[in-house]
């Protein structure tokens, strides 16, 4: 339902992750009509959303799997450490969008998140040299690292005030709005969109039959009993 249309910056071997990639992520914990909807629901899970998003390769999501089969407690952390980050960043979506100050914790957690981000450097290759990267922390330290940092550059080279929250409560997803007025409150006019205003329609639809009988509900019923 993200409608987004950032392209994402090639940055070759290095993984280079979009806003729409953040957002996609936070959006993982949804509400399905209403209902609270959790689709990481394993380490693996998001070890798979991970790779199938180009987060981290296989083989760093097959690293860290290795570490959980030695460490089973380890899954428990590091699916609670990759939901912990998704909620803080979320936190700090809804604040730009509110225009509030975003909580405390929630900055920590992030910043802590963001130390631990690949390293870029240059390497020597047959041409002379090329850009290659270095891994500071384990595949989740890295995946969340490069999670968080599209957020920041948004909100220091780019337009924070796209930053919306679908306005629909049983939706509710984080998105950009990449409208021309930049007023866009649903994520998606073709299902949160129609669906506000059908029920704005059944309302007016309402308000107007009561109009023309007011005492509508009100009136007795007639004994017919002689």
């Amino acid at each position: 339902m993200l409608t987004i249309q950032t392209p994402a910056k090639d940055q070759g071997h290095a993984h280079g992750v979009d806003l729409e990639a953040t957002f996609d992520f936070l959006n993982t914990l949804d509400h399905d009509d209403g209902f609270v909807r959790e689709h990481l629901t394993s380490l693996d899970d998001a070890l798979d959303w991970f790779v199938d998003r180009g987060v981290i390769h296989h083989e760093g999501a097959d690293r860290a799997r290795a570490q959980v089969t030695v460490q089973p407690a380890a899954a428990d952390r590091d699916l609670a450490r990759v939901r912990g980050v998704r909620q803080a960043l979320r936190e700090v979506a809804e604040a730009i969008a509110e225009h509030r100050v975003p909580s405390g914790g929630a900055l920590e957690i992030v910043n802590r998140a963001l130390r631990a981000r690949q390293i870029i450097e240059l390497v020597a290759s047959p041409d002379g040299c090329s850009v290659d990267h270095r891994h500071v922390g384990d595949p989740v330290d890295d995946a969340l690292a490069r999670l968080a940092e599209p957020l920041v550059t948004e909100l220091t080279a780019g337009h924070p005030e796209r930053i919306r929250i679908c306005a629909s409560d049983t939706c509710e997803w984080v998105f950009y709005d990449t409208s021309r007025t930049g007023r866009r409150r649903w994520c998606d006019m073709a299902t949160c969109g129609n669906r506000a205003k059908a029920a704005r329609h059944r309302a007016r639809a309402r308000g107007g039959a009561q109009a023309v009988n007011p005492g509508l509900d009100s009136v007795p019923a007639l004994d017919l009993l002689p």
